[in-house]
This record gives structure tokens, sequence and C-alpha cells, in this order.
């Protein structure tokens, strides 16, 4: 199933601060629903909060704050299982948003860059232990790494792009891959991406395969170069979050602006043998976020 945080106009004005919520796309069925609530959570779900999802539970981590704007550490999980919410220990250090995250799907999340309070680039990283509901360190970063995108593949935690503090906003083509079996960071991989202006959303195939969604194109890393091999539905303004399942390829986004508030979410399915697109039946807000779970 397919999780994201849609953006709802509770107050009806404009320029009011969106409530976020959790919406569920069952991918067989097609099917939307919406999760409960976290308790305590009035104003929705922090804004520009991180999903990743980790055996049969989904984490939500960090983000602003949606009444003050203040950077948030909280960590929420939900069981699948129990179909109940749980409060998780808050991420240590300073207060990070706009951070890569992933999870190796079995049990930890890692967390790598994003910014502290003052807008300072971090090189810091960690790792969380959902079982055990315990943060650790990892060794820093080579370098700064703000608004970067994050990956697990083929046992190695990716950072990709992000940008130093005296950078802002020019993104780095870099990237560098943390070894969960050493514990250690590999050398910077130079040109990863050839954009400056933003990073990839990548995700990875249960059969090491590697694909992104960027500037409208469908890309696979193939001979340590990423190759187009299809195009996105062009009602795909942006892409906000990508999956690849056995066999087809799950693009969500945003498609043009809606009178009023909000932009249309929009979703397709491609069958990677045949390269045809499905559209799917979505819901009408702004999408932010979201990630892949099977239970």
């Amino acid at each position: 199933m397919s999780i994201s945080v849609e953006a709802s106009a509770g107050s009806g004005k404009i320029f009011a601060t969106p409530e976020y919520r959790l919406s569920v796309l069952e991918s067989g069925s097609g099917i939307w629903t919406e999760l409960p609530p976290i308790p305590g959570q009035t104003k929705g779900l922090p804004l520009f909060c991180r999903l990743v999802s980790v055996g049969s539970d989904l984490i939500v981590l960090g983000g602003l704050d949606p009444v003050t704007w203040q950077a948030s550490d909280s960590v929420f999980v939900f069981s699948f299982l129990t179909s109940k919410w749980r409060v998780g220990a808050a991420m240590p250090g300073v207060r990070r948003s706009f951070f890569g995250c992933a999870s190796d799907s079995d049990r930890t999340v890692l967390v790598a860059g994003g910014h502290d309070e003052e807008k300072c680039a971090l090189t810091s990283a960690m790792v969380y232990d959902v079982a055990e509901d315990k943060w650790t360190f990892l060794p820093d970063m080579a370098r700064e790494r703000d608004e970067c995108k994050a990956i697990f593949h083929a046992g190695r935690f990716h950072v990709i792009g992000g940008y130093a503090t005296e950078e802002q906003g020019q993104f780095s083509k870099t990237a560098e891959s943390f070894d969960v079996s050493t514990w250690q960071w590999g050398p910077l991989t130079d040109d990863f991406v050839d954009d400056t202006v933003t990073s990839p959303i990548c995700a990875a195939g249960e059969n090491g395969d590697l694909y992104a969604c960027w500037r409208g194109d469908v890309l696979m890393f193939i001979n340590d170069t990423w190759q187009k091999v299809g195009q996105i539905p062009a009602d795909v303004y942006n892409v906000a979050y990508v999956a690849v399942r056995p066999g087809k390829l799950i693009v969500i986004g945003n498609g043009k602006a809606l009178a009023g508030y909000g932009e249309a979410t929009v979703g397709y399915t491609c069958d990677l043998s045949s390269a045809r697109w499905v559209k799917l039946e979505t819901h009408v807000g702004h999408v932010q976020a979201g990630c892949f779970l099977e239970v």
C-alpha cells in the first residue's frame, strides 16, 4: 500500500495554513482510506514531515509545528497490526528539518543532513531502531547536505544532492553512501546527478534496480549512469513519491493548482514491461510526501 501526506484547507481560506493528514492507497484495489489522526495533533501532521515504513509500522518524523512553525523532533509510530499510534523517542541533537530519510524496511530508520534552527546545513546523521525505540548517531558525512534526498539500496544508505549553508539552494551533484555492515561512509560519488537545481526522487526495486523521477522523465541507473527509460505523464506537475513494485512503477504527485486552494493529486502506475501508464483514482489536495508499506 502507498501512504501519502495530503493537505486540506481546514478553514476554507486561500492563505490558511493547510492541515495535513495521512491517506492510504491500496495499490491492488485502487481504494483510498484515511488513517486515524495522531492523538494530540489537533492541527494535523507537522508540515514537511518525513514518512518511512519499517515492517508493518509507519514512522512519521520531524517537520514543522503547524502552529508555531518551529522545527519538531517528534517521532510517531503507527502499527498496521494494532491500528494504534504510539510516541517514539524524539530525534536527538539539534532540531533539524528538510533532512534525508530512508529505512531498511526491516528494523531501522536512517536520517541525514537537513538544517538546524539557525538555517545551517548539517553533516550529521543518525539511525533509529524502531523495535528498541532507540537513536544512535552515525559518523558525519563528508559535506553538508540541506534538502537532500535519501534511499536505502543494496545494503547502503545513499544520501543524494542537497547543498551547504553558503550555497543556499545550489544543489550538489554528489552523493555518498553509508555501509551499515562496516559502519562507514564511502567516498563521495561525483556527478551522481546532473542538476544543481534539485535532486531526483529515487526508488529501489526488490531486484536491485534503481529508478528516479526527474524533470518529467523516468530514469534507471544502468552501468553507473542514469539513463532515460520512460516519460512521466504530462499532468503530473510535481512528483512527490515514487515506488517500485514487481513489474510496475507507482508515481504520485501534484497537478495544476485548483481554484481556491491546493493542487490536484495525480497518480499513475506504469507497467514496466509495456511502458503503459494507468491513472489512479485520487483525492483532491496537495501531496507532500509518501512511502510504500507491504503488510
